[in-house]
C-alpha cells in the first residue's frame, strides 16, 4: 500500500504544481474552475509537500499566506459565495505553519493564529466557524482542537492544551451510536443539523485523531474506533460508500471524503488491525478515480441512475424535517445523481440557482450541473494521504 499511496500522491501534486503562479518572493496557486484564491488550498498542499520532504515553492506560498492575515490573527474562508473571517481556517493555516515552522517560520502570524482560535471558544469545546455560520460543528470542534493540540506540544502551552482537550470532550460527548453529527444546535441554520453523514464523519474522526496524537487519551481513542466502525459499515467491498444514510445533501458523494476515510482508518488500525482493509479499500477508490485533480464528487454509471435515485430518497428523509425542506433535499440528491454522472472542466450553476429559487430555498452552496476537476478536494486529499503515511509507518 505504501508504494501506491506514494504514487498517487506524487501523481496529484504533480498535476497541482501546474497551477503555481510566482510573483517574487510569494507564490499561490490558482483555481482552474472558480475565481478564488483559497487560503486552506495553500495550507493543505504546503502540509502535503512538506511531509513528502518538502517542495522549493512552500516558502514562497507560505509567504503569500502570512501577507493574507487579518489584523486580527486570523484568515478568511475564501468561497464563490462569501469570504469572511474564519476559526475554521485560521486553525488550517496554523497547522501548515507549524508544520514549516522548522524550515520556513513565520512566528508572529502563528502565534497570533492561536490567539484568534482561542477566542473563537464561545461555551466549552464549540468553537465559532464564522460569523455567518454560528451552529455548533462537531468537525470545526475537532479541527480547531487539532491545532491547538499540536501548538501546545510545540511551545508548552498549557492554555492551548487545555481548550483543545475541551474541543475533543465536546465532540465525544455528542457521539450517539459511533456517530459524530454535523452539528449539534441550529445557530444560523434554518434546522438543528443533527445528521450522520459519511463525509464528515471521516472528517472528524481525522481531525480527532490529530488532536489525539497529542494528548493520548484512551477516551477518545475508543470514540475514533466506536466512529470508524460506523464508517466502514458504510463501506462496500468495493471501496465505495453508500450514501443513503448519509442525510447532509451538500455532502453525499463527495470525492474527499474517500480521503478522509482512508486517513481515519490508517489511524483507526492502531485500534483494531482490521481497519487496514478498510483503509486499503479508500485508496483503491482513490488511485482508480484519481488521475490528475481530484473529481468533485464520486463518479457514477447511467445504470445505477435508479438505484442512486432510491438511496436519494432515503437520505431525504432522514431527520424527520417539514416536507418542503425535505422536498428540496430529494431534489437535491436527484439533481446530484445526474450532476456527478456529466462531466465538464468548468463549472455552470444556474440549474441549481432555479431548483434553490423554486423551492425557496437560501443556499451557500455552489453546486455546478457537471462533476469537474475540483481543486478544493484534491488539497484535502493531499493533506489526508500524507498524514496517513506517516501514521501507516508508526502502526
Amino acid at each position: 500500500m505504501d508504494e501506491r499511496l506514494t504514487l498517487l500522491l506524487s501523481r496529484v501534486a504533480g498535476k497541482v504544481r501546474e497551477l503555481w503562479v510566482t510573483d517574487g518572493e510569494t507564490a499561490y496557486i490558482r483555481d482552474p474552475v472558480f475565481p478564488v484564491i483559497r487560503n486552506r488550498v495553500h495550507a493543505e498542499f504546503c502540509k502535503a509537500m512538506l511531509r513528502s520532504g518538502g517542495d522549493t515553492l512552500v516558502g514562497p506560498i507560505l509567504n503569500y499566506v502570512a501577507a493574507c492575515q487579518n489584523p486580527d490573527g486570523s484568515w478568511n474562508e475564501v468561497h464563490v459565495n462569501y469570504n469572511e473571517p474564519s476559526a475554521l481556517i485560521t486553525a488550517f493555516i496554523g497547522d501548515a505553519l507549524i508544520e514549516a515552522a522548522d524550515r520556513h517560520p513565520h512566528e508572529d502570524a502563528l502565534e497570533r493564529a492561536r490567539d484568534f482560535v482561542l477566542a473563537a471558544e464561545r461555551s466549552p469545546g464549540c468553537f465559532l466557524k464564522s460569523a455567518g455560520y454560528t451552529a455548533d460543528h462537531l468537525n470545526v470542534d475537532a479541527s480547531c482542537g487539532a491545532f491547538l493540540a499540536r501548538y501546545a506540544e510545540r511551545y508548552d502551552d498549557r492554555e492551548a492544551r487545555a481548550a483543545a482537550s475541551r474541543a475533543a470532550e465536546n465532540v465525544v460527548s455528542h457521539q450517539r451510536d459511533g456517530v459524530y453529527p454535523y452539528a449539534v444546535d441550529k445557530g444560523t441554520y434554518p434546522y438543528v443539523f443533527d445528521l450522520p453523514c459519511i463525509h464528515y464523519q471521516g472528517v472528524t474522526i481525522y481531525y480527532l485523531a490529530k488532536t489525539n496524537d497529542v494528548l493520548c487519551d484512551d477516551r477518545i481513542d475508543r470514540s475514533i474506533a466506536e466512529a470508524a466502525r460506523w464508517l466502514a459499515a458504510a463501506q462496500r467491498p468495493d471501496g465505495r460508500f453508500d450514501w443513503s444514510g448519509s442525510g447532509l445533501s451538500f455532502a453525499c458523494y463527495l470525492s474527499g471524503a474517500y480521503a478522509f476515510a482512508q486517513a481515519s482508518f490508517t489511524y483507526a488500525s492502531r485500534l483494531d488491525d482490521r481497519y487496514r482493509e478498510h483503509a486499503d479499500r479508500s485508496l483503491g477508490w482513490l488511485d482508480a478515480n484519481v488521475r490528475g485533480l481530484a473529481p468533485r464528487w464520486e463518479p457514477g454509471s447511467w445504470g445505477d441512475l435508479p438505484l442512486s435515485v432510491a438511496a436519494a430518497v432515503k437520505s431525504a428523509s432522514l431527520g424527520g424535517y417539514p416536507l418542503r425542506h425535505r422536498a428540496f433535499r430529494f431534489g437535491y440528491g436527484v439533481y446530484r445523481e445526474v450532476a456527478r454522472r456529466r462531466y465538464s472542466a468548468t463549472a455552470e450553476t444556474r440549474a441549481f440557482e432555479a431548483l434553490s429559487g423554486l423551492l425557496g430555498i437560501r443556499s451557500s452552496t455552489v453546486e455546478p450541473s457537471k462533476n469537474f476537476p475540483d481543486l478544493f478536494m484534491t488539497s484535502e486529499m493531499l493533506d489526508c494521504l500524507s498524514q496517513s503515511m506517516i501514521w501507516g509507518k508508526n502502526t
